[in-house]
């Protein structure tokens, strides 16, 4: 069985509330990180058709900072599959009034499909349609080859 991108692609959209900020001003970083870690969670669940866990954070980049009573929109989609795993980008932009998205995160997840006993079950092939898919793809396989190097090294 394959699937496409777009079957599991996933949009939340929050307005920052005072709660969501620090001492400094801005969006607290393990606030969005919780965010982006439900983002990366639901695409999974929509690729795999299981529960997920997260295995790994593999890139975390903070580009910007994030305000009180800006909307912020987290976009999630498949980059790549393995037998059991599934690596999800989840960007996070700023959005003006008037539509317009500035980046201010990008982030690649992890997740493993479980089943009820919670061990790790196959999940769907992905459906490569464009260029983006194709280029995710190969650079997903360069991160994984990365991820078990450093695993590696753990490991001594």
């Amino acid at each position: 069985m394959e699937k496409t991108v777009a079957e599991s692609a996933t949009e939340q959209i929050q307005i920052l509330m005072p709660a969501d900020i620090n001492g400094a001003g801005r969006l607290f970083g393990g606030k969005l990180m919780e965010w982006i870690d439900v983002v990366a969670a639901v695409v999974a669940r929509r690729h795999s058709g299981h529960d997920v866990t997260t295995a790994c954070v593999d890139t975390l980049v903070f580009g910007a900072p994030a305000h009180a009573n800006q909307t912020l929109t987290l976009k999630g989609r498949v980059t790549y599959v393995g037998r059991t795993s599934i690596e999800v980008r989840v960007e996070t932009f700023i959005e003006d009034l008037d539509g317009e998205r500035h980046s201010i995160n990008k982030a690649y997840l992890v997740l493993v499909a479980i089943d009820e006993h919670e061990r790790p079950v196959e999940v769907p092939r992905l459906k490569l349609l464009t260029d983006e898919d194709r280029t995710e793809w190969e650079n997903g396989e360069r991160r994984r080859e990365l991820r078990r190097k450093r695993r590696a090294e753990h490991l001594i």
